[in-house]
């Protein structure tokens, strides 16, 4: 019971940046999970998506249309 409790918080979890310019001031966020990124804005807008997968890594806009891909070789 205690080993699934564990597995469920790792997963769950995420990852978060923040990135600011050379004044300091933050320009976005970032917030990565296994299910992949999401980009912010310094107003907690989301701006984009990114999912990595075997083949590589598809771009999507804050309304989930795809907006580009980079293919792994």
């Amino acid at each position: 019971m205690r080993t699934l409790f564990i597995l469920l918080v790792l997963c769950a979890s995420a990852q978060a940046e923040t990135f600011r310019n050379s004044n300091g001031q933050v320009v976005g966020r970032s917030s990565t999970t296994n299910a992949g990124t999401t980009f912010y804005n310094p107003a907690g807008q989301i701006t984009g998506r990114a999912v990595t997968t075997s083949t590589g890594t598809t771009f999507y806009n804050p309304m989930g249309q795809q907006t580009g891909r980079s293919a792994r070789k």
